[in-house]
C-alpha cells in the first residue's frame, strides 16, 4: 500500500450515501434523502428522446446558448431581473458542482467564509479544500432556524471572503423573507464580501410566501453566486444539471474553475431543458404542488407524541421526537430504519457542534402511498 496524507482525513461517507443503503438493505421506505419516488414529465422524456439524435458531442462549456437564452428568460419573467445569457449564466454538472466551482475560484488559503449550521454538509469541506476557514453560525430550533444578523455582523472581520446562505434551507425548511435580505444587504454594503447562494427549492415555497432571492437586492446581487438545480425543479435529480447566475466579473472567474471540473454538462439533456423552461406552469405549479404532500404528511401526526416543525419551503419536514425517546438523533434514524422500515436523515450531522435537540428530518418528495404509510408508522410510536 502506498502511504500519503489525505487531504480530507476527518470526511467519512455521507450521511444521505449512509442511509439510503442502511434504506436499501433494510427494505425501509426512504425518506431520507432529498430525490423525488416519481418520475418526471412524459413531455420531458420525449423532448429527451427527441434531442438525443444530433446532439451526443461536447457541449460548449459554459452551455449551449439555447438554454442559457431560456434560463435568462425565465429569470426576467420570474424574477424580473435581465441577465445577459453570454456573460452571466453558466450551466454545469448539477448544483453541487455550482456550489464548488463558487467557492474554489474566490476563496483562498487563510480566508474565512461563514455558513449557517444546520447547513448542506458539502459546505464545509469545500472550503477547507480551498484553504479556507469555515467559521459556522448556529441556527436555534426554538427561533425557528431564523438568522439572528447581529450575530454574522459580530463574525465578519477582514479575513471573511464569502458567506454562504441557503433558502428555502435544507434540512430545515425555513424561507428568506425580505427582512432578511435587507438585513444581510446593511451588513454587507461597503464590504468586499461575496455571497453563494444556495437556491436549489427557488420553486417550492409554501403558505403564500414568494421565495426571496438574493437577486432581487441590488446590494446582494452584485456580490453573488445564485446556484440552482434542475433537479429538484423537474423531478430529474439524476440528470445532475444546475446553473449559476453571477455579475459579468464574477461568471469569468467561475468559468475558469467549472472548465477544469467538467467543462460541459451532458448535450441532450441541455436541449431538452431549453424547450421545456418556456412552459412555465411546470414550475409554477411546484409549490402546490409539493405543499400537498406536505399537508398530507404532517396531517397524520397531528395527535401524536411528535412534535411538527414548520417548513415553509423545500421538501423537507422535520419532526421532534423529544416526547418519544432520549436517544440521540443518529441512533434513533438507524433504530426506525432496522426496526418500523422508514429512513430518516438526524440533523445534528448538519452541525460543526452538534445541538441536543431530538429532530429528524423526513423527505416528503415521495408519492402519496409512501407517505402515508411511513406516516401512519411513525405516528403510532
Amino acid at each position: 500500500m502506498i502511504h500519503f496524507p489525505s487531504k480530507q482525513p476527518h470526511v467519512q461517507t455521507t450521511i444521505f450515501t449512509k442511509m439510503s443503503q442502511m434504506a436499501l438493505d433494510e427494505g425501509a421506505l426512504n425518506l431520507s434523502q432529498g430525490f423525488p419516488s416519481f418520475d418526471c414529465s412524459e413531455e420531458l422524456q420525449a423532448l429527451v428522446q427527441f434531442y438525443s439524435k444530433g446532439h451526443n458531442q461536447y457541449a460548449p462549456m459554459a452551455g449551449i446558448p439555447a438554454l442559457r437564452q431560456s434560463i435568462a428568460q425565465k429569470t426576467a419573467s420570474f424574477y424580473g431581473i435581465d441577465l445577459n445569457p453570454a456573460t452571466e449564466i453558466t450551466v454545469v454538472s448539477g448544483a453541487t458542482e455550482a456550489l464548488f466551482a463558487a467557492v474554489h475560484c474566490c476563496v483562498s488559503p487563510g480566508d474565512e467564509v461563514i455558513m449557517f449550521d444546520p447547513s448542506y454538509d458539502a459546505y464545509d469541506p469545500m472550503v477547507r479544500l480551498a484553504g479556507g476557514i469555515p467559521v459556522h453560525i448556529a441556527l436555534s430550533a426554538q427561533a425557528g432556524f431564523q438568522i439572528d444578523w447581529s450575530i454574522l455582523a459580530q463574525k465578519i472581520n477582514p479575513k471573511t471572503r464569502a458567506i454562504m446562505v441557503n433558502s428555502p434551507h435544507n434540512p430545515t425548511g425555513a424561507v428568506w423573507s425580505q427582512a432578511d435580505l435587507d438585513a444581510l444587504a446593511d451588513i454587507l454594503k461597503g464590504t468586499q464580501i461575496l455571497l453563494i447562494s444556495d437556491e436549489v427549492y427557488e420553486h417550492i415555497v409554501f403558505d403564500g410566501k414568494s421565495h426571496a432571492s438574493v437577486l432581487l437586492h441590488p446590494e446582494l446581487r452584485k456580490r453573488s453566486f445564485v446556484c440552482g438545480s434542475f433537479g429538484k425543479t423537474y423531478h430529474v435529480t439524476g440528470w445532475k444539471i444546475g446553473y449559476c447566475l453571477a455579475p459579468a466579473y464574477l461568471t469569468a472567474e467561475f468559468r475558469k474553475l467549472h472548465q477544469w471540473v467538467t467543462f460541459s454538462t451532458v448535450t441532450p439533456l441541455q436541449h431538452a431543458l431549453a424547450d421545456f423552461i418556456k412552459i412555465p406552469k411546470h414550475y409554477l405549479e411546484l409549490s402546490d404542488f409539493y405543499q400537498k404532500k406536505r399537508d398530507l404528511f404532517v396531517g397524520f401526526f397531528q395527535n401524536s407524541r411528535w412534535k411538527i416543525l414548520p417548513s415553509q419551503g423545500s421538501f423537507f419536514q422535520c419532526l421532534d421526537y423529544a416526547a418519544i425517546s432520549d436517544e440521540a438523533d443518529v441512533d434513533l434514524a438507524d433504530r426506525l430504519t432496522r426496526e418500523i422500515k422508514v429512513a430518516s436523515i438526524p440533523i445534528s450531522v448538519f452541525y460543526e457542534t452538534a445541538p441536543t435537540d431530538k429532530i429528524l428530518r423526513f423527505c416528503f418528495a415521495k408519492s402519496d402511498e409512501m407517505l402515508s404509510e411511513a406516516a401512519q408508522r411513525l405516528a403510532a410510536l
